[in-house]
């Protein structure tokens, strides 16, 4: 029986793995002439005095102070991406709204204190992200370097590893009951879980519910979620309100999609009397997330938007500004991927890069 479930799982992957390829994604962009190494000053924004807010300039505007901003030096970054940088910067360090304020953090939570960095991917397909394209050993291996590059570029914050499971997988064929969805077995979910165990690694479980729902699909997920160490992520991209089949077009949710997961996560934290839960929201268009003023926020889960787009660094830190930065919603994720970020020959984001941002980043996803 097992043996059939993973055949029909695999089978089932393989349709929607054509289209992963080719998510709608934002697309890299083209002509961009690469530059040489560029020295760290040699890249500041020297034309436009820089506004940043101190921790006192987030209830008096008055106490602003100008500062120059610089950004790494990169071989292969181009100006362009540089530019980008530098007003991805810019602007969160002119948003007094950052960082949020909330209530303060409750006894165990994982965030602001620590950085996720999580490995994304569904185990049965190798190409839906780095969690299913290398041997079991050889992908711990990979994260472990990844952690430790992250406790390198900022010791303040101890990194903690992660797996982000897709849990629930939109599909390019209806199933039996027409939605567009497949559900993973609970021996999957049990198999990861023990590979997130041999790193002390937290196992998040990521949902794209096509043409369902997450009033459908969450609570199935409640024992898993009843573990401490196990997280929730949901995918706006592959919510398909309107009818569309999955990958032909980019989905949305709304703040009421949101509010209802903190409120799932909240009632088990409070049953299970277990520390905050983690949320992870992804996003790369204003469109996948509508009214996020709306969203309520809970001590007793953090929530994380995570900027899930992939193309050049340019377009990558726009989005970042753009969908995350505009829209303070409590922390901020960015997401890399290994293929598709570096399809012109670019070099993949650093951490060094990643923490010049404002905010910085405390949930880093690998796919």
């Amino acid at each position: 029986m097992k043996s059939q479930l993973y055949s029909l799982a695999f089978a089932a992957i393989s349709i929607l793995a054509a289209c992963a390829v080719n998510e709608a994604k934002p697309a890299p962009s083209v002509g961009q002439t690469p530059m040489p190494t560029l020295d760290p000053v040699a890249v500041t924004d020297t034309t436009v005095s820089t506004i940043r807010s101190d921790s006192a300039a987030t209830t008096d505007t008055a106490a602003r102070v100008k500062a120059a901003i610089t950004v790494p030096s990169v071989t292969g970054r181009s100006r362009k991406d540089s530019l980008a940088l530098v007003s991805a910067i810019r602007a969160g360090m002119k948003d007094t709204r950052w960082p949020v304020t909330t209530a303060a953090p409750l006894a165990g939570s994982i965030l602001p204190g620590k950085r996720i960095v999580a490995y994304y991917g569904n185990p049965l397909s190798k190409k839906m992200g780095v969690l299913g394209e290398y041997p079991t050993e050889e992908m711990l291996a990979r994260l472990d370097k990844e952690v430790a590059a992250w406790n390198k570029a900022d010791p303040e914050h101890v990194v903690q590893p992660a797996l982000h499971l897709i849990v629930v997988v939109a599909q390019g064929a209806p199933g039996r009951d027409g939605k567009y969805r497949l559900r993973m077995p609970d021996t999957l979910v049990y198999k990861v879980a023990g590979w997130a165990a041999q790193r002390n690694a937290l196992l998040f479980l990521d949902v794209q519910v096509a043409k369902s729902t997450l009033q459908e699909e969450l609570p199935r997920l409640t024992e898993y979620l009843k573990r401490p160490n196990v997280h929730l992520g949901i995918d706006p991209e592959f919510s398909m309100k309107h009818g569309e089949k999955p990958g032909t077009k980019i989905g949305t949710m709304n703040s009421e999609d949101v509010n209802y997961a903190i409120q799932f996560l909240t009632n088990i934290v409070q049953s299970n009397n277990l520390s905050p839960k983690v949320l992870i929201v992804h996003r790369f268009t204003r469109n996948m997330l509508t009214g996020s003023k709306n969203i309520r926020l809970d001590p007793r889960v953090q929530v994380v938007l995570n900027m899930d787009g992939w193309g050049n660094p340019w377009l990558k830190f726009d989005s970042y500004r753009d969908y995350v930065e505009a829209e303070p919603i409590q922390f901020t994720g960015f997401k890399l991927f290994y293929h598709n970020d570096t399809k012109k020959g670019e070099p993949l984001l650093t951490p060094g890069e990643l923490l010049r941002l404002t905010p910085k980043p405390v949930y880093i996803q690998y796919q």
